[in-house]
């Protein structure tokens, strides 16, 4: 296997776009530096081909979660075409924009009214500027991952350990105003009395409470109906963030399955199969404050990303997506926990099972990553320590790829005990977190 044309993308690109892609989570030093295509040419199913041809069985990130039928679903591309050849902009509105509207809050009954935008990102920030507007303060308590924002980046002014302690460590807020030091206030999951804590100081200044309703883990009795509660007490809104969560679990968010709803939820990635397409949904009073704010964008009216969500949300409710998607993550998180014990490796394996990660238990965790990577690579399997399940991903591709990770956990053991790990990756571990790159 070569990745000529790959490494040179590669090189090419570190000259030309600060970080090298747009997207942290698809850099290769986040995988096998030097090993890891990084460019793909074609993508079909579960299956990838990168620039040099090579063919690959993808049981890695999925597009970053966002392809949750499989890469060019047929029934999506071919609702896309459509509209492509009907022409995706006017000088009109979509009407497919008021169709998805309908549909979203047919799934969540608890919400009037639907705003869109095309990242996740900037529909976090809508959200939390919807609710600064609604409640005229300015204090947004959080937990968890939410995108690369000023109001979110926040946290990290004075302390640069806030968002480490979420989810990603090494952010940076540079650029960010200085004045905004003190306006986000994380806390954990999970966590009600430093929750608790946190209203307690600041409950007249509080805006919003972001949070994910579920990530890796679910929550404690009491914790959503707690923090509903106080939102509704202090007069804040409950903001959730579904963009990870949201359409794993079944059709639509994970809230509907937890029974705490909130005032906004946010939707992303999943929701359009890959097409960019983001919405915020909410009670109609909350939703209204977007009208006595600026909130506008000409490519929110685009018609390929509203009509792509559509084809997906309704191919899976239609076939029951989300009962496959914990079906095939239960099967991996299984195979997983199995196979390193019988090689005598030590991984916790966690994650809800949609999407699931596991952790080597050692001190040098990131160069084992990076060997597990490389490894699997020379298997034919795009695969890292976490897996986004697809629609896509069947049984046999669970089979094969589970008996590669018989084989590559054996030949890790093997390396950790001959001290050979670091040398098997040239010295280039995984990375963590964000960094600047050479």
């Amino acid at each position: 296997m070569t990745l000529e044309e790959s490494l040179t993308m590669q090189a090419r690109a570190k000259t030309r776009i600060p970080g090298m892609t747009q997207l942290l989570s698809k850099r290769p030093d986040m995988f096998a530096p030097g090993a890891w295509p990084g460019y793909f040419k074609k993508s079909q199913g579960a299956e990838v081909w990168d620039l040099d041809n090579n063919h690959y069985l993808d049981m890695s990130i999925s597009g970053i979660g966002a392809n949750i039928l499989g890469y060019a679903d047929p029934d999506v591309n071919r609702a896309v075409i459509k509209a492509v050849e009907l022409g995706t902009s006017s000088s009109l509105n979509c009407p497919e924009e008021v169709q998805l509207a309908d549909l979203l809050c047919e799934i969540h009954s608890w919400a009037d009214m639907v705003r869109y935008t095309r990242a996740g990102g900037e529909a976090m920030a809508m959200a939390v500027r919807i609710a600064r507007a609604y409640t005229q303060k300015d204090l947004v308590v959080f937990c968890g991952y939410h995108g690369w924002h000023d109001w979110y980046l926040a946290a990290n002014l004075g302390d640069d350990d806030n968002l480490a302690q979420q989810c990603l460590p090494g952010l940076d807020p540079a650029g960010v105003p200085r004045g905004l030091k003190g306006t986000a206030i994380p806390f954990h999951y999970n966590q009600l009395d430093e929750f608790e804590a946190v209203v307690h100081t600041h409950a007249d200044k509080i805006a919003a409470i972001v949070m994910e309703p579920l990530r890796s883990e679910y929550p404690h009795d009491g914790f959503l109906d707690t923090i509903r509660q106080t939102a509704n007490r202090i007069g804040a809104v409950l903001v959730y963030d579904e963009i990870s969560a949201g359409f794993r679990l079944t059709t639509g968010g994970a809230h509907l399955l937890l029974g705490v709803e909130p005032d906004l939820a946010v939707f992303s990635k999943a929701m359009g199969n890959g097409y960019p397409i983001s919405a915020v949904i909410g009670r109609r009073p909350f939703m209204e404050a977007a009208q006595g704010t600026f909130i506008s964008s000409t490519n929110w009216t685009d018609r390929v990303g509203p009509v792509a969500a559509i084809a997906t949300i309704e191919k899976h409710r239609r076939l029951n997506v989300a009962a496959h998607l914990e079906k095939i993550g239960s099967l991996v998180q299984q195979g997983w926990g199995e196979i390193a014990a019988e090689c005598g490796l030590d991984i916790s394996v966690a994650g809800i099972k949609p999407a699931s990660y596991f952790i080597f238990n050692y001190d040098n965790a990131l160069a084992l990553k990076a060997l597990f990577i490389r490894l699997m690579l020379k298997q034919g399997i795009l695969a890292s320590n976490l897996l986004y399940v697809m629609y896509a991903h069947k049984r046999p591709h669970v089979d094969q790829y589970l008996t590669s990770v018989r084989q590559v956990f054996g030949e890790i053991r093997r390396a950790m005990d001959a001290g050979k790990v670091e040398t098997l990756i040239d010295n280039q571990p995984a990375s963590s977190g964000f960094k600047r790159l050479a």
